[in-house]
């Protein structure tokens, strides 16, 4: 999926299928900024539509996922200037003051649909439809919905817990303290963005911790968070909120392909700036050097919370397997994929454990990512929760499917650039989704596509 400019207030939409071929590479280099981070863009712009008074959001991301978000805050009855890709000024209406119409698209935005459930639960009006794309129909929405009705709520998703989800706002809903079965930053965020308009103290636990950009941001608005143990809470009813201005940092998932190529590729380095430094999004950085990779981080300023900076990575003379685990899986959830053609390029077996969430992202990514490499070459075993890595050093390439899936699309592309024959990837344009720019920053540090 492609964006077209807006005209008026409607995005345009067409579909595009796009195969291209990489070609392999002896090496990569140079600097790259890396693109808005896309968890962030979407928290932005949904906390600056139920804030008190006008928010100013640089270095957005211009991607199909925000904008969803962006067109569904519109629908809201919320006004916008600028455009995605640069500065929003986004005219909040306060925590109750959203016009949700009958029905909002979310297209592929699984974060969108799980957010923005738990902020129309505290507006009013008759009931909405959240739907999307054939993708985002197969993702479970039960894990909110259930804790969500135990609070109050009136939610139903379609047989099975999936979307489209019937939500009827404006319910009276009582606090509960959740204990989520498996860790999710989408479930736990929808889940205190409920608690602030519920009466008593919402708390979330998780079995590891995921990541926490919507706890740091409700901190930023003067939302009081409390903690105890391993859960969070929010104390209810919340009368408002003020989202300061701030500026998006780079995206560590979309950055994490870079991060990968320059373990496999640097001459001598690439650097990625102006990187989200968050401690909850670090997973694949510490993996790559724990198999060898030569990372340095260069810390810089924080922003609504956020830290961000430099990470410069260079080619180390050998990686080493090494094995992922279900406590370390939040941290890097969207890396992982990156993380199995590292282990074809590392000395041993590399395995990952407890990944189980990654059969309901937008692609079941445990099956996809296997097949693909396989089909390049790869000696690779899926597991029920993960999958096991043979490091032989070598792929030998050809062609694989994004399958619709932005991160399958990007790991194709990187395979190309390792590959001997070189990776066709059908459905590059998957990359749409979060990196719109990633073959022009891949052309900008040597690679070739077709």
């Amino acid at each position: 999926m492609v964006n077209v400019p807006r005209s008026g207030r409607t995005w345009v939409v067409l579909p595009v299928v796009l195969n291209v071929r990489i070609t392999p590479v002896q090496g990569l280099r140079g600097t790259i900024a890396a693109p808005p981070d896309k968890s962030i863009t979407h928290r932005a712009i949904l906390f600056a539509a139920i804030s008190d008074g006008p928010v100013r959001v640089g270095n957005t991301l211009d991607s199909d996922d925000t904008a969803a978000t962006l067109g569904a805050i519109e629908r809201c009855g919320v006004v916008v200037e600028g455009e995605l890709g640069g500065e929003l000024v986004i005219h909040g209406v306060g925590l109750r003051g959203l016009k949700p119409p009958p029905a909002l698209d979310c297209l592929n935005a699984g974060t969108l649909m799980r957010l923005l459930t738990g902020i129309l639960l505290g507006q009013t009006g008759d009931r909405i439809v959240l739907d999307g794309d054939d993708s985002l129909r197969g993702r479970p929405m039960l894990r909110i919905a259930a804790p969500l009705k135990a609070m109050g709520a009136e939610i139903l998703t379609a047989p099975g817990g999936t979307p489209p989800l019937l939500v009827a706002p404006g319910l009276p809903l009582t606090a509960m303290a959740h204990r989520l079965p498996v860790a999710s930053a989408q479930v736990k965020s929808c889940l205190l963005l409920a608690g602030l308009y519920a009466h008593g103290t919402t708390w979330v636990s998780e079995p590891a911790p995921s990541r926490d950009h919507t706890e740091r941001m409700l901190e930023a608005s003067g939302v009081v968070l409390l903690r105890q143990d391993d859960r969070v809470g929010v104390s209810g009813p919340v009368e408002r909120l003020r989202l300061p201005d701030l500026t998006v940092p780079g995206d560590p998932s979309s950055a994490g392909v870079l991060i990968a190529a320059g373990a496999l590729l640097a001459d001598p380095e690439i650097r990625i700036t102006g990187v989200n430094l968050n401690p909850s999004r670090m997973g694949l950085v510490r993996v790559a050097e724990r198999m060898g990779a030569k990372v340095t981080i260069e810390p810089g300023d924080d922003m609504a919370g956020e830290p961000f900076g430099d990470i410069v990575i260079r080619r180390s003379g050998t990686l080493h397997a090494t094995e992922v685990t279900g406590d370390e899986v939040p941290s890097l959830i969207d890396e992982l994929p990156l993380v199995a053609l590292l282990g074809v390029f590392a000395a041993g077996t590399t395995v990952v454990r407890g990944a189980g969430e990654l059969r309901v992202k937008e692609s079941d990514r445990v099956a996809t990512v296997v097949a693909a490499l396989r089909g390049l070459g790869a000696q690779i075993d899926e597991r029920e929760d993960g999958f096991s890595v043979r490091g032989t050093g070598r792929l030998v390439g050809g062609e694989m499917s994004s399958d619709g899936d932005h991160r399958l699309a990007m790991l194709g592309a990187l395979a190309g650039l390792v590959s001997y024959e070189g990776v066709r990837v059908q459905g590059f344009d998957a990359v749409n989704v979060s990196y719109p720019g990633f073959a022009q920053d891949l052309a900008r540090l040597g690679a070739v596509a077709t």
